[in-house]
């Protein structure tokens, strides 16, 4: 029973870290870094940015909010239209895997608590399912902004090109580090499930034996 409690603890700490780093991923802005150097010119940190879900930051105070749903589709070209659309994709599905987690968190509360096998498991293959939407919404991030960077190229030139440094920044590694303690979560689950029905085999082969 000490294992199973270690199991089941070690359980819970994960699930909540994991939904507490997603949400800090999702709430900030570092999802995707452009850094402009260029030499013995002021001013270029006004050009660099950063972003997130949600808004851009330009410089170092002016910030817009990506009209991921608000904008004018009529007025954008074919290759815009499929950046927006990947972006839609993204802002609903890492918030409705944030959403999953909790319902998750409860159910694993409670087939804690129940000592059940069959609903460790249940909760265990809920909680794999919503890791992979999880690593769905940035895996869809990582394609659109690569997409975006694709086009961004085309219309700057190779010289300007050379001043700009680009880099995934460290709200997507905290939504990669939520999705892989999702994942350590859910085997867990599976391991108190596994213990559980181990200990009822156990249990029920002594009471046989007793008889």
């Amino acid at each position: 029973m000490m294992r199973y409690g270690l199991v089941i603890v070690t359980a819970g700490f994960t699930g909540l870290l994991s939904f507490s780093l997603l949400a800090v991923a999702i709430g900030t802005d570092y999802w995707y870094i452009i850094d402009v150097n260029r030499p013995n010119q002021t001013g270029s940190d006004d050009l660099s940015s950063h972003s997130g879900l949600w808004r851009i930051i330009e410089g170092t105070n002016r910030s817009s909010v990506i009209p991921t749903f608000t904008a004018n589709m009529s007025s954008l070209s074919e290759a815009e239209r499929h950046l927006l659309d990947l972006h839609k994709i993204v802002v609903i599905i890492l918030p409705l895997s944030l959403i999953l987690l909790v319902f998750g968190w409860i159910f694993g509360f409670v087939s804690s608590l129940t000592s059940s096998s069959r609903f460790l498991a249940g909760s265990a293959a809920y909680i794999l399912f919503c890791s992979l939407f999880t690593s769905a919404g940035i895996s869809v991030y990582i394609k659109y902004s690569n997409q975006a960077m694709e086009e961004f190229q085309q219309v700057v030139s190779a010289e300007d090109l050379s001043f700009v440094d680009v880099s995934f920044g460290w709200s997507l590694y905290t939504a990669w580090f939520s999705y892989s303690l999702e994942v350590v979560t859910g085997l867990l689950l599976m391991l108190a499930a596994r213990i559980t029905h181990m200990k009822s085999r156990y249990d029920s082969g002594v009471a046989i034996a007793m008889l």
